[in-house]
């Protein structure tokens, strides 16, 4: 397995493997840890916030300001019990998101990607998984979506370098569900009206678990 050198390792930047992905499967619980320690958990925004509906900002400045809204967003992550985040669900408009998500096979996955692109399947590796979805911006509510078993998204670390992240299953779900919600997508907007009619009366029935802004 091809690894980064000491130097880079100690800037941020993930291991990759012999096709150029990161490994994001390495020493999780600390990873998440130590980002986590140092992040303040802020509320998330719920749909209708005019955040969620717009695409957000490219990230251009991959400094302290930005360390600091990522461990944000793992505490944030964490306090929610979720398995990724973006930024907009936190009201900051910016092109990153985090995740801490088991694939299908039960094998943990923590890391952060800015700028995603997600790239484009051809036909015959399109198998699609119609397992149920929620989102942490629609608290409470899930459906069933149908999406791609296999996902690969390009991007940035938190340092800036180049990194290409894949998945299967449930995690692929993940990568696709936070890069839609940096372009303004929410999951409901991909569901028929008759089922985001329902997902949105399941979230007025019930109570968030976590602390989210209201909208006016």
């Amino acid at each position: 397995m091809a690894q980064q050198d000491t130097d880079q390792q100690h800037a941020g930047v993930l291991p990759v493997d012999d096709e150029g992905y990161v490994v994001d499967t390495q020493d999780c619980e600390e990873r998440e840890r130590a980002w986590r320690e140092r992040g303040t958990s802020r509320p998330i925004t719920v749909v209708g916030n005019p955040v969620l509906h717009k695409e957000c900002k490219d990230v251009t400045e991959f400094g302290e300001e930005l360390q600091q809204l990522v461990a944000d967003m793992f505490a944030s992550q964490r306090t929610a019990e979720g398995v990724g985040l973006a930024a907009n669900q936190i009201g900051v408009d910016l092109k990153v998101f985090v995740y801490d998500c088991a694939d299908d096979a039960g094998v943990r996955h923590v890391g952060v990607v800015c700028n995603p692109r997600l790239v484009e399947l051809p036909a015959e590796r399109r198998r699609l998984d119609d397992g149920s979805e929620g989102c942490l911006s629609v608290p409470g509510a899930y459906a069933p979506l149908a999406r791609p078993d296999y996902a690969e998204v390009t991007g940035q670390d938190e340092r800036g370098n180049p990194i290409k992240v894949r998945g299967t299953g449930y995690f692929a779900r993940c990568l696709q569900h936070e890069t839609d919600h940096l372009y303004g997508s929410l999951y409901i907007d991909r569901l028929s009206k008759r089922e985001r009619k329902d997902v949105l009366r399941q979230m007025e029935e019930k109570e968030p678990r976590y602390p989210v802004v209201p909208n006016d």
